[in-house]
């Protein structure tokens, strides 16, 4: 294959890659997980397909690593939104979702030696995988929501390099088991939670996010949608930190996920959840909860690198608030500072007047994209 120099600005950072001169046409996405009935969560990525074919794109990640061209890889991400590569200490982020993957491990052994991370394996304690009630005993294998768990891992290792990752596989994609998951997940001792799903709002919700997804000083991120503007659960949860979509161009510019009437990041004003403390209505134009809080990449045009080979051809490109998720679960360890907040959720809004966050499309808040966009962890 013949390949180009070019050169891109991201962010602050300048720097040369190589990019492919006659790359393939990514004319179509679809969603890996199918659409849940009441009661039941699905999960939220997008895989990059070619037009008229069913089956994913492959994709062949380039011998330079610090390249600027989509998908995107742990170096690009950092320079984008001006991280460190690792935590102080090694602080664990867990990742939430429904049935398993039996070639997770491995797949993220892969990962992380194309990048050169370090290894994270079962043996070393670095990687720990358990079912919603910390056995090692899995539940059903599911396609779908492998490769979700894939893209989850992938993105942990991709901005917090360090951290220890706590995989809890809930027996089914319904919403007490995936609660009784997060549950798990903390009492496992993550300080950072991220769940890459969601459903629809529903009557007595409140309490339900009391007794899952409210705990002290431990950040929990959740996924807004990819279907465009509206509402799902549990990024509503008062004490979640709902995260939102943005397209993230080469050179740094990022602009809310909108790419259809039905494919974009997704946020509004919540039916049933009342307005934490700390969000402003006057902001938000929204008497009750608000989602988005924050965001970041989602756009499957401007997608990541993810490796999973459970009936899939390994590298695979992928999109979606899934994506957003995990990303700032682990800005949140990259931070370090949940262990000595009671809400975690709360510290975006009360430091985004700083500079710690970047506008997306120049407004102070958006429902798709919250109020921005991580620019260095102060705001985290």
């Amino acid at each position: 294959m013949l390949f180009a120099i070019a050169f891109f600005i991201w962010g602050n950072t300048a720097f040369t890659s190589h990019t492919a001169s006659a790359a393939p046409a990514r004319l179509t996405y679809t969603h890996v997980c199918a659409a849940a009935p009441t009661g039941y969560a699905r999960c939220l990525s997008l895989v990059v397909q070619l037009a008229g074919n069913t089956n994913p794109l492959s994709v062949n990640p380039l011998a330079d690593p610090s390249g600027g061209n989509p998908p995107y890889n742990p170096a690009n991400l950092h320079s984008a939104y001006h991280l460190p590569t690792t935590a102080t200490g090694t602080p664990t982020v867990a990742i939430v979702d429904a049935y398993s993957d039996p070639n997770l491990a491995k797949d993220l052994a892969t990962y992380r030696s194309k990048w050169s991370l370090p290894a994270c394996t079962t043996a070393s304690g670095c990687l720990r995988i358990v079912n919603q009630t910390g056995g090692t005993k899995p539940p059903a294998k599911n396609v779908g929501w492998g490769e979700e768990e894939s893209l989850d891992v992938d993105m942990v290792s991709a901005i917090c390099q360090n951290c220890h990752i706590l995989v809890v596989e809930a027996t089914s994609n319904s919403n007490a088991n995936l609660g009784k998951a997060v549950n798990e997940a903390v009492k496992l001792g993550a300080i950072a939670v991220s769940n890459s799903y969601g459903g629809s709002e529903f009557s007595g919700e409140s309490s339900f996010c009391s007794s899952h997804y409210q705990h002290n000083n431990v950040a929990i991120t959740a996924s807004t949608g990819d279907t465009g503007p509206g509402v799902q659960s549990p990024a509503d949860c008062p004490y979640v930190t709902g995260v939102g979509g943005t397209t993230l161009n080469p050179n740094g510019t990022e602009k809310a996920w909108n790419t259809s009437s039905t494919e974009g990041a997704g946020g509004g004003c919540s039916a049933f959840i009342a307005k934490p403390s700390w969000q402003s209505a006057s902001l938000t134009g929204c008497s009750r909860r608000a989602a988005a809080d924050i965001s970041a990449d989602a756009d499957p045009n401007t997608g990541v690198y993810v490796y999973d080979s459970y009936s899939q051809p390994g590298w695979l490109e992928f999109g979606g608030t899934s994506v957003s998720s995990p990303i700032i679960a682990s800005v949140f360890a990259l931070a370090g500072n949940v262990s000595s907040n009671t809400n975690p959720s709360s510290l975006p809004w009360n430091t985004y007047t700083s500079g710690c966050l970047f506008k997306v499309g120049s407004v102070s808040y958006a429902y798709q994209t919250g109020l921005g966009s991580p620019n260095g962890t102060a705001c985290f």
